[in-house]
Parts: C-alpha cells; structure tokens; sequence
C-alpha cells in the first residue's frame, strides 16, 4: 500500500501563512504551549466532524492515526469538544444589520448607498430618526444603549444639530478589540475557507483573485490605497444593497438557507531590496 504524501510545497505555504497569526498571538501574550493545546483541539474536532468513512463516528485511535494526537489527548479532547459557531457574535451582527437597514432603506437614506444623518430623538425626526432606525430592527434594545457604544467604536458621530452620522459605509468598528476579533475571526476564516476549497476540491472554485505589484513608490501606493478605499468601498455597497434585495424575496425553508461573505482587501509593506548576486569568475 502507498502511503499518501502531502505536496512539498504545502509546509513553505503554511508556514508563510501563519507568520502574521504568530505576530498577533506574541503580541497579545498567546503563546506556543497554550496556542499548541488550542491546535490539538481544532485538529481532533476537524478530523471528527469532517473525516468520518460512511457517516460513522471515528474511534480515537482513527483520529489520532490522522491527526498524529496521542490516543489519550485525543479522547481528552473529544470529550470538551464543543463544535464551532460560523454566525457573528449577537451584539455584531445585530450592528451589521442596523447598518445595512440605514444604508438601504428610506426614510434612512437618499438612495441605497447615501445613509443619511438622522435625528437623534423621535421627538425631533420621528421615524426617521436614529430612535427609529433601532426601533425597526428591534423593540427589545434601547435606541441610547446602542449609540453610546457606536459613539464609543467610533462607528458614529453627533453634530452639533443634534444628528447621528454614520461614519463607516459599513459595520467596522474603528476601535473595541473584541468587536475588531470578530471581524477578523469572520473575515479571515471565509477567505481561508474559500482559497482551501480551491486547492482541494474539484467543485467550481470561490472567485478570489488579487493584484500584485512590487516595485511602486510610496506615493503610488497612497493613491492606489485611496482607490481602493473608496472605489473598493462602492463596489461592497452594490453587492450588499443586491444582498439585500435577494433576501427580501428569498423565503427559503430553514435547512436550505445559505451565507456568503464577499470580502476585499488591502495590504502594503517594503519590498526588501533584491540581492544581487556575486559574479562567478569569466562572469561579466
């Protein structure tokens, strides 16, 4: 029997890919021994839920002949495993969605993309108002809880007319770790997900292309960064107002509903001089 290889282009990929998650975790005090245990768990669980042969439950000693986990570690972990939610926390997504309704729907915006500021009290702008924006996606939460902590996330501001403006086209908190975390959590687990389809599935691949260039002058890359940044913006704002749109007509039963993530970004750091190489004798 042939033992299956992993292509030896996969660990140089790896390692190249989790040089910024390394970077974050020894910035924020994760380190090996505690980030190890964490990958023991992600690698029992996946092999669990995703590697099973005719729909059975894996042994642990199938799981640790895949994985390379100790037997014992194995039937630890399986023991606490408690599987993984792919929907935003409650507090985010209920903000992402209080977004999308100012930004798409009157009497919140001149035109699907152009929120407009809105009164902050009822007394003043009636349902129009930012007390009436959250009244419409909730009666349970209280218009002024909400703004405190968008005033505190930096996601809106209050003029001196006493009006709400949104100062993100989208749910981004500009501060707030944990709201930032789960973004990141969201974002790069779908992008993972996508480019991981493409390298092993035989399905149609996710679209995810990228633009690379190496040699561009800092001012060059301030310009492309605001293109990207406002024109990259809009492009964003299409997709969720056709998002939008699709899933007011859309009454699909509960088992066959789906979510997508459409995702663009943007990243720039020194290109380290190119090393030339020392000429070999009868060289020139």
């Amino acid at each position: 029997m042939q033992i299956p290889t992993f292509p030896p282009s996969l660990l140089p990929a790896l390692q190249h890919v989790m040089r910024p998650i390394v970077r974050l975790m020894l910035r924020k005090g994760v380190t090996y021994n505690c980030f190890a245990d964490l990958l023991k768990q992600i690698f029992v669980d996946v092999a669990e839920s995703e590697f099973r042969l005719d729909d059975k439950n894996p042994t642990d000693s199938r799981i640790s002949l895949l994985t390379g986990v100790h037997r014992k570690d194995v039937r630890r972990l399986r023991s606490r495993a408690g599987g993984e939610a792919n929907e935003l926390p409650e507090n985010v997504s209920f903000g992402a969605h209080l977004v999308s309704v100012w930004m798409n729907n009157a009497p919140f915006c001149a035109k699907p993309g152009k929120p407009l500021p809105l009164a902050r009290l009822a007394s003043a702008g009636g349902e129009g108002s930012f007390d009436g924006l959250v009244a419409k996606v909730s009666k349970d939460i209280r218009a002024r809880v909400v703004l405190d902590e968008w005033l505190r996330l930096g996601i809106v501001r209050i003029d001196d007319q006493d009006r709400v403006h949104l100062e993100t086209m989208a749910f981004i908190p500009q501060r707030g770790f944990d709201e930032m975390a789960a973004y990141f959590r969201h974002n790069l687990h779908d992008h993972a997900c996508a480019a991981v389809h493409n390298l092993t599935e035989t399905a149609e691949p996710f679209f995810e292309r990228s633009v690379h260039y190496d040699s561009l002058s800092s001012a060059s890359v301030e310009q492309l960064r605001e293109a990207v940044r406002a024109e990259g913006m809009q492009v964003l704002i299409a997709f969720n107002q056709l998002a939008a749109d699709l899933e007011n007509k859309d009454i699909p039963p509960p088992e066959a509903r789906q979510r997508i993530t459409i995702g663009l970004y943007f990243y720039t750091e020194p290109n380290p001089p190119a090393v030339s190489k020392p000429k070999t004798p009868g060289s020139s």
